[in-house]
């Protein structure tokens, strides 16, 4: 099994944090992101993970020599960013012959268990399964409906006014398939560009594990707290972290 984990973006909204490390490596708990991601991948038998890396590309190699996942990694540095759907376009022939391969935002922090979502997907017989969870802001999300078969029906980044609280995860599940409705354009956006022209073929899947989009430094730092390890934070100082991988 095959997943790509998108990790190319600057964190911005993680500064300072991610002025010196990018957003795939800041920790939780004095574990990087992207160690948690993998390890997650790992136990969910996920044997090929393939990275994309931008911003503090460098940083990103340097941890992956340093780390043994039990995964095969493959880097893929972009010298522009190509946006989600792009990247996954750019690199269609490492999946080509899948069946089934997952996509992860790197900036989620999860324990999902993707086993399960793997298998509701394969039972759906739909395009792509998308993990959704239900948010207080939705306006800040890719917001869907959803039907009674848990057919999605509708698909709006980011709305003005949002018709339900239900959002993108950041995991999802899919076909190769999909990547028949990536446009042609770089950079390109899957809640954008691809998801609005998969309405009525994705199935949304509820996740109800722990989910954090940790993009914020309000989220990343609640997340401190709030994740199941948080335990092991006990008398440390989780704002001075930056580079503890």
């Amino acid at each position: 099994m095959k997943a790509f984990l998108l990790a190319a973006g600057y964190g911005t909204r993680l500064r300072p944090l991610t002025d010196t490390i990018p957003k795939c490596l800041v920790p939780i708990c004095g574990v990087p992101m992207l160690r948690i991601w993998l390890d997650l991948c790992r136990r969910h038998n996920i044997s090929d993970v393939l990275v994309n890396i931008h911003s503090h590309a460098d940083v990103v190699r340097d941890f992956l020599r340093s780390y043994n996942s039990g995964v095969t990694v493959q880097v893929s540095e972009e010298s522009e960013l190509l946006g989600s759907a792009g990247t996954l376009r750019a690199n269609r022939d490492w999946v080509q012959s899948e069946s089934t391969f997952f996509v992860f935002y790197a900036d989620v922090l999860t324990n999902a268990n993707l086993d399960e979502m793997l298998g509701f997907h394969r039972a759906s017989s739909q395009v792509a399964t998308l993990g959704v969870y239900e948010v207080p802001d939705p306006g800040r999300c890719g917001v869907v409906n959803v039907d009674e078969q848990g057919i999605i029906r509708s698909f709006v980044e980011k709305p003005v006014a949002p018709e339900s609280n239900l959002a993108f995860s950041g995991l999802l599940v899919a076909s190769p398939e999909l990547l028949d409705f990536v446009p042609l354009v770089a950079p390109a956006d899957l809640g954008f560009d691809v998801f609005p022209r998969l309405i009525g073929r994705m199935a949304a899947y509820r996740i109800r594990d722990y989910l954090e989009d940790i993009g914020t430094l309000e989220n990343y730092y609640g997340a401190q707290v709030s994740w199941p390890m948080a335990n092991v934070c006990a008398g440390r100082d989780t704002h001075d972290q930056g580079r503890n991988f």
